[in-house]
């Protein structure tokens, strides 16, 4: 009979992949197929599966990689609590549970990046629209702009508090901020981010992301309906990427992607809007061989 030793040793390693999707994708979103099939080219057996699903062995997969788990929202607990049990997860759990509430923005605009300045207010507390201007409403858990409007005071004053009064009233924290009107020209810009062949987290490729907020709705924005066009990034962009990059708790360099989404500022100068580490489109379509770099990582870790 075999020796069991020996058995051991020469066994293939586990080259099973999970990409985590969720119930409105289960084949995953359209923009990863890239990415699962540079997986597959290389050797993996790559899964889609549902963040929820109850059946799923999680232990089974040599690396589970979130990317479009996008129905987790008003579920955040169960999704932070599901992702603290997932082992090998990229991008890690605890950056999970730091990176799906934007208070995190606070911790970044303390360490002297230049974020959109943001109003919180927790359950409880109430809020009075300014004067006048342009504000943009929302919770601090959010995807796809879901429960985000976007206000003209006075005339909409009502509307607005309103709005913030009922997050609240939901318990949930809404986030005001100014509506910046330089995503009307220039658009906004997603410096995407993927390790290099020694690991290292840095520049991919970048692309511009027209307007999505046209009014007071504050329902699900259909990812394929954005504007979206490549996009090369100027050289301010990418040294407030890479200053962001620097304040990740824990470390750049452990995560598998991180997505910076910019925008200029009343100065001109790039502003953060939010940092995606969790469950952002990664754009492949638009960079030729972005895909193939993740995969190459990817494998790198198994």
């Amino acid at each position: 009979m075999p020796d069991p030793t020996t058995d051991t040793a020469t066994r293939e390693p586990n080259s099973r992949v999970a990409l985590v999707t969720c119930d409105l994708f289960p084949d995953l979103w359209e923009d990863d197929f890239p990415l699962r099939d540079a997986l597959r080219a290389r050797g993996a057996e790559v899964d889609a599966v549902r963040w929820d699903d109850d059946t799923a062995d999680w232990t089974a997969y040599a690396l589970t990689l979130i990317r479009s788990p996008w129905d987790y929202v008003p579920r955040r607990d169960r999704f932070v609590a599901w992702a603290a049990g997932v082992p090998r997860l990229f991008n890690p759990a605890d950056v999970v549970a730091w990176n799906t509430d934007k208070t995190y923005l606070r911790e970044l605009a303390a360490a002297g990046i230049p974020v959109i300045p943001t109003t919180f207010v927790a359950p409880g507390e109430s809020w009075t629209a300014p004067a006048d201007g342009e504000w943009v409403v929302k919770p601090t858990v959010s995807a796809g702009s879901q429960d985000t409007g976007r206000y003209l005071l006075p005339s909409q004053r009502g509307l607005a508090e309103a709005h913030v009064a009922r997050l609240t009233t939901g318990g949930r924290t809404a986030m005001i901020q100014p509506y910046l009107t330089a995503v009307d020209s220039a658009g906004e810009t997603a410096v995407l981010c993927l390790p290099d062949a020694g690991g290292r987290l840095g520049f991919s490729h970048a692309v511009r992301k027209g307007p999505m907020l046209t009014g007071t709705g504050g329902g699900w924005v259909d990812p394929g309906s954005e504007d979206i066009s490549a996009r090369t990034p100027s050289e301010a962009e990418l040294a407030v990427a890479a200053k962001v990059l620097e304040e990740i708790p824990g470390g750049a360099d452990r995560l598998l992607y991180a997505r910076i989404d910019l925008i200029p500022g009343p100065d001109g100068a790039p502003t953060l809007i939010e940092l995606e580490l969790t469950e952002p489109s990664l754009f492949f379509r638009y960079a030729p061989g972005a895909a193939e770099r993740l995969a190459d990582a990817v494998m790198a870790r198994l």
